[in-house]
């Protein structure tokens, strides 16, 4: 997958790779939506109107320079005016993004804004959420309207459009890209705890502690060394990723992957970098409890090497958050996966543990691995494990399917589980928890 990296890449070469991100993920039409950068020349590089989203190349970027002259073999987006508006306003952010993703539209047409603190990460990285008046699309008046939206707060770089969508900015177009990803799974996992019960959000105080409970004192070692075996695993883990990031399984702002090697040593995703583009270097080896010096990883990687040490059978851990698995999570409403047979016999039980457990009941977490393969932390994620990475994500896969069943069940009719009897049946014929 190409790596964005803003050194190297022109403007609309970043426009054209995450408006396809964008479109294929569903969050955006092929007529909806837009997107731009402003250089270091002051040229606005931007997204054209009436050309199909899910096939923009570079060469379709338009490019409205400083002086007002438009480059490029289209017209430029009709919404350029608000994108000039905002850079004007706030000019060390570089990157706009502009699209009419189905959560945050829920929360645009009932003129709210998504909690951000239903997760963690969310608060961070989104910060505090505006909301700005209508005005006709394309006009001067709705850029004004965002901007003085904007203005409000110098925390501000995400307003909610009233009738209309969201806006976001960056400090590139990787940074603007995390803040939209986030924030929808944030909009999602409201609607879908809605479906299911009553949202709990996550207080002050628990988000400091949940900080201040993580372990970093890893010692790290020097002389790394990458036999082929242990480069294939790096290769492994960042195609896995690369494809949750793709089917919506995990964002640019979430999701760990570990992988054994040898022993109880193993590899794991890092912290920092976007999932989106990870590439086998940045994955980090842990060897004897230590850490690969020079790499941040995962902050899960106390629990990941638990596991790994009292459950020799298993050789790969994913954890994530998806919209539909956050909805049990940030509910805590049991997540019965008794659906149908596949469902029970690849996830079985699922537990549910307090916030922060990861950090504060790692050897119970890590214990419940011996019986169950799959774990939520309330406001946080689901860990499943596996004996391959590739079964591995197909449970992922599975749990997540059956969540989506669940809530789109929900508003039908009331669960008719498989019975006890059927899944004893289940248990001798598919040797479940052999």
């Amino acid at each position: 997958m190409k790596k964005i990296d803003t050194r190297l890449m022109h403007p609309a070469e970043q426009i054209a790779l995450i408006i396809g991100r964008i479109y294929r993920r569903k969050m955006t039409t092929t007529s909806g939506g837009n997107i731009s950068i402003m250089d270091d020349n002051g040229d606005m590089w931007i997204t054209p109107a009436g050309i199909d989203k899910g096939s923009l190349t570079p060469a379709d970027i338009m490019c409205v320079k400083a002086d007002g002259t438009i480059v490029g073999p289209h017209r430029p987006s009709s919404e350029y005016p608000f994108h000039r508006a905002l850079y004007k306003m706030r000019p060390k952010l570089r990157s706009v993004i502009h699209a009419h993703p189905p959560g945050l539209v829920t929360f645009s047409i009932i003129h709210d804004v998504p909690d951000t603190s239903i997760i963690l990460q969310a608060r961070g990285i989104c910060g505090p959420v505006g909301f700005a008046p209508y005005a006709l699309p394309g006009s001067e008046l709705l850029g004004e309207k965002i901007a003085a939206e904007f203005e409000k707060h110098p925390d501000y770089k995400a307003v909610i459009m009233e009738n209309h969508g969201v806006v976001l900015m960056g400090e590139d177009i990787a940074d603007a890209f995390q803040r939209f990803e986030t924030l929808e799974l944030c909009a999602r996992t409201i609607l879908n705890a809605r479906t299911l019960g009553k949202p709990v959000y996550l207080s002050e105080e628990q988000m400091v502690e949940r900080e201040r409970s993580i372990r970093k004192d890893f010692m790290h070692f020097m002389d790394v060394e990458h036999p082929s075996d242990e480069r294939a695993i790096r290769t492994d883990i960042c195609n896995i990723v690369h494809r949750a990031c793709a089917q919506g399984l995990m964002c640019s702002s979430y999701g760990t992957a570990s992988v054994r090697w040898r022993g109880n040593d193993f590899l794991i995703t890092p912290s920092g970098k976007q999932r989106w583009d990870l590439e086998p270097d940045d994955i980090v080896q842990v060897k004897d409890g230590m850490i690969e010096a020079g790499k941040n990883a995962s902050r899960s990687v106390a629990l990941h090497f638990e596991i790994y040490r009292r459950n020799p059978k298993i050789n790969s851990i994913i954890s994530t958050q998806t919209p539909f698995l956050m909805g049990y999570a940030a509910t805590g409403m049991k997540f019965d996966v008794r659906t149908i047979p596949e469902s029970w016999i690849f996830l079985q039980d699922i537990p549910q543990y307090p916030f922060g457990s990861q950090y504060k009941q790692v050897d119970k977490m890590a214990e419940g691995f011996r019986k169950l393969p799959c774990a939520i932390i309330r406001n946080d994620s689901i860990i499943v494990t596996g004996d391959r990475l590739i079964n591995t994500f197909d449970k992922l896969e599975v749990a997540d399917f059956s969540a989506r069943s669940l809530i789109m069940a929900a508003p039908v009719g009331k669960l008719n589980p498989i019975t006890d009897e059927q899944i004893e049946d289940l248990r001798v014929a598919f040797h479940v928890g052999q």
